[in-house]
Protein backbone atom coordinates (compact mmCIF):
# COMPACT_ATOMS: atom_id res chain seq x y z
CA UNK A 1 0.00 0.00 0.00
CA UNK A 2 1.04 3.46 -1.16
CA UNK A 3 0.63 6.48 1.83
CA UNK A 4 1.25 10.31 0.72
CA UNK A 5 3.97 11.89 1.99
CA UNK A 6 4.73 15.24 1.32
CA UNK A 7 8.57 16.13 0.88
CA UNK A 8 8.16 19.55 2.26
CA UNK A 9 7.37 18.55 6.14
CA UNK A 10 9.86 16.90 8.98
CA UNK A 11 8.03 13.55 10.98
CA UNK A 12 8.20 12.22 14.35
CA UNK A 13 8.02 8.27 14.45
CA UNK A 14 4.82 8.59 16.14
CA UNK A 15 3.49 9.63 13.07
CA UNK A 16 2.94 13.66 13.52
CA UNK A 17 4.08 16.04 10.63
CA UNK A 18 5.52 19.50 10.60
CA UNK A 19 5.03 22.03 7.73
CA UNK A 20 7.50 24.95 8.87
CA UNK A 21 6.97 28.96 6.77
CA UNK A 22 8.16 31.82 8.73
CA UNK A 23 8.66 30.58 12.10
CA UNK A 24 5.17 29.00 12.70
CA UNK A 25 5.00 25.28 12.60
CA UNK A 26 1.62 23.44 11.31
CA UNK A 27 0.99 20.02 12.76
CA UNK A 28 -1.51 17.06 11.70
CA UNK A 29 -1.23 13.35 11.50
CA UNK A 30 0.41 11.39 8.54
CA UNK A 31 -1.77 9.40 5.93
CA UNK A 32 -0.39 6.31 7.02
CA UNK A 33 -1.67 7.06 10.77
CA UNK A 34 -5.11 8.53 9.54
CA UNK A 35 -5.23 5.12 8.14
CA UNK A 36 -4.71 2.78 11.12
CA UNK A 37 -6.67 4.70 13.23
CA UNK A 38 -9.74 4.40 10.53
CA UNK A 39 -12.20 6.33 11.01
CA UNK A 40 -11.79 9.44 13.33
CA UNK A 41 -14.39 10.74 15.55
CA UNK A 42 -12.73 13.05 18.22
CA UNK A 43 -9.68 15.29 18.27
CA UNK A 44 -8.66 16.77 22.11
CA UNK A 45 -6.82 19.57 21.11
CA UNK A 46 -4.31 22.59 23.73
CA UNK A 47 -5.90 26.18 23.44
CA UNK A 48 -4.34 28.79 21.34
CA UNK A 49 -2.11 30.24 24.09
CA UNK A 50 -0.65 27.17 25.93
CA UNK A 51 2.87 26.44 25.91
CA UNK A 52 4.45 23.22 24.08
CA UNK A 53 7.82 21.39 24.68
CA UNK A 54 9.41 19.56 22.10
CA UNK A 55 7.71 15.65 21.93
CA UNK A 56 5.54 16.46 24.96
CA UNK A 57 1.84 15.18 24.61
CA UNK A 58 -0.43 18.35 23.45
CA UNK A 59 -3.72 16.23 22.41
CA UNK A 60 -5.38 13.20 21.94
CA UNK A 61 -7.20 11.90 18.61
CA UNK A 62 -9.79 8.85 19.10
CA UNK A 63 -10.74 6.95 16.24
CA UNK A 64 -13.45 4.12 16.01
CA UNK A 65 -10.05 1.18 17.05
CA UNK A 66 -8.17 3.56 19.22
CA UNK A 67 -7.58 6.88 21.00
CA UNK A 68 -4.21 8.08 20.70
CA UNK A 69 -2.02 10.69 22.07
CA UNK A 70 -0.34 13.76 20.07
CA UNK A 71 2.79 15.13 20.07
CA UNK A 72 4.11 18.21 19.45
CA UNK A 73 7.03 18.14 16.30
CA UNK A 74 8.74 21.86 18.49
CA UNK A 75 8.66 23.31 21.63
CA UNK A 76 6.23 27.15 21.22
CA UNK A 77 3.36 28.89 21.88
CA UNK A 78 0.05 27.43 20.54
CA UNK A 79 -1.09 30.31 17.73
CA UNK A 80 -4.13 28.45 16.29
CA UNK A 81 -6.39 25.20 16.50
CA UNK A 82 -8.34 23.78 13.18
CA UNK A 83 -11.22 24.24 15.11
CA UNK A 84 -13.07 22.71 12.16
CA UNK A 85 -12.35 19.59 13.86
CA UNK A 86 -14.33 19.81 16.72
CA UNK A 87 -17.37 19.37 14.38
CA UNK A 88 -15.81 17.77 11.60
CA UNK A 89 -13.05 15.38 12.94
CA UNK A 90 -13.43 13.49 9.29
CA UNK A 91 -11.49 15.75 7.76
CA UNK A 92 -8.41 14.22 9.33
CA UNK A 93 -8.95 10.99 7.32
CA UNK A 94 -10.59 13.14 4.20
CA UNK A 95 -6.92 15.43 3.82
CA UNK A 96 -4.73 14.84 6.52
CA UNK A 97 -1.74 17.21 4.63
CA UNK A 98 -4.49 19.89 4.24
CA UNK A 99 -8.27 20.64 5.58
CA UNK A 100 -7.00 17.98 8.56
CA UNK A 101 -4.11 20.06 10.37
CA UNK A 102 -4.32 20.52 14.05
CA UNK A 103 -2.36 23.07 15.18
CA UNK A 104 -0.04 26.07 14.69
CA UNK A 105 2.97 26.53 16.78
CA UNK A 106 4.94 29.87 17.01
CA UNK A 107 8.24 27.88 17.13
CA UNK A 108 10.81 28.94 20.15
CA UNK A 109 13.90 27.30 18.16
CA UNK A 110 12.96 26.09 14.07
CA UNK A 111 16.64 24.22 14.31
CA UNK A 112 14.24 21.46 16.50
CA UNK A 113 12.68 20.85 12.95
CA UNK A 114 16.38 19.05 12.25
CA UNK A 115 15.70 16.58 14.94
CA UNK A 116 12.99 14.92 13.46
CA UNK A 117 12.26 12.38 10.29
CA UNK A 118 13.02 13.73 6.61
CA UNK A 119 9.78 12.39 4.56
CA UNK A 120 12.28 9.56 2.97
CA UNK A 121 13.02 8.19 6.53
CA UNK A 122 9.68 8.29 7.90
CA UNK A 123 8.58 6.33 4.65
CA UNK A 124 11.41 3.63 5.79
CA UNK A 125 9.93 3.71 8.99
CA UNK A 126 6.46 2.65 7.69
CA UNK A 127 7.64 0.20 5.20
Amino acid sequence: MSFEIPDDRRYLESHEWALEENGTVRVGISDFAQDELGDVVFVELPEAGDELTQEDEFGVIESIKAVSDLYAPVSGEVTAINEDLFDAPELVNEDPFGEGWMLEIDADDTDELQALLSAEEYEDQIA
